[in-house]
């Protein structure tokens, strides 16, 4: 049955308008209400599932596709991101207790101070929100690594969405299990952590490689170790901009402030 639009008064021939996008006059009833919860419902964990049952197969042609137009079926890549790493810091937190096994593993070594206790604590609890939030920073050092390869700094942000992606899932159905079966265990459980990091060229490489699929190998290689090489420069003046937080904090807040940087001997 025709009817006008009730956004912008066009025909509606269809289920939705040609001029507008408006969805066709419905009344608010209780089926308008189950349909409505039932597409919501349906449609996001379709999307979800489809997007990570990609990422797992293929993360690299899984974002090129997206960029490429191939969206309908897709997750959005940026709320992906967001509930993945959601996912992981409840598994991290409420399952495995990620943050007090490496508070006491750090508060136990030798010329440890409080404030480096803290923060690496702090560091390797939060790993995925931090990941998380540094994804536009990610999207420089890709966009400069790869540059002149036909991409804008707005998609490498959702390329880098994609590859944090593939990465907390390693972490999820991977490394959490292993770290979870052995968290009494609070040597290896920070020996695993530390080295789960190694898959990361590894994964760069991969995803890429499939991403430039007509690129050769070696090129592509050689534009991660730029990307890492970037990531480093940035980190180390990340460091250096800590300590001159720290320097100026100390000089503010005096003797107490040294007490809490301190190394203390065990």
């Amino acid at each position: 049955m025709e009817s006008n639009c009730q956004n912008c008064n066009t025909l509606i021939l269809n289920n939705f308008c040609d001029n507008c996008g408006q969805k066709k006059f419905k009344k608010i009833d209780k089926k308008y209400i189950t349909d409505e919860l039932q597409y919501t419902f349906l449609h996001t964990n379709k999307g979800f599932l489809y997007s990570v049952k990609n990422l797992i197969k293929n993360p690299g042609k899984t974002a090129r596709a997206f960029i490429d137009g191939n969206r309908v079926n897709h997750y959005k890549p940026i709320l992906l991101v967001f509930l993945l790493s959601g996912i992981s810091a409840f598994i991290s937190f409420k399952v495995i207790g990620l943050k007090e096994i490496m508070s006491a593993y750090y508060s136990r070594a030798s010329l440890n101070s409080q404030f480096m206790n803290d923060y690496l604590t702090f560091t390797a609890s939060y790993n995925s929100v931090i990941m998380l939030l540094s994804v536009p920073i990610f999207a420089i050092t890709t966009k400069l690594a790869f540059k002149k390869w036909g991409h804008n700094y707005y998609e490498h942000v959702v390329i880098n969405a994609y590859i944090l992606s593939f990465y907390t899932l390693y972490t999820i159905i991977i490394v959490s299990p292993i770290i979870y079966i052995f968290r009494d265990n609070i040597d290896f459980v920070t020996t695993i952590s530390s080295l789960s990091m190694l898959a990361t060229p590894f994964i760069l490489v991969w995803f890429f490689k499939e991403f430039y699929s007509d690129r050769q190998l070696k090129t592509i290689i050689a534009r991660v170790m730029l990307t890492i090489g970037i990531l480093g420069a940035l980190f180390l003046l990340l460091m250096i901009i800590i300590v001159v937080i720290l320097i100026i904090y100390t000089f503010l807040n005096g003797p107490e402030a040294l007490k809490y940087m301190q190394p203390q001997q065990r």
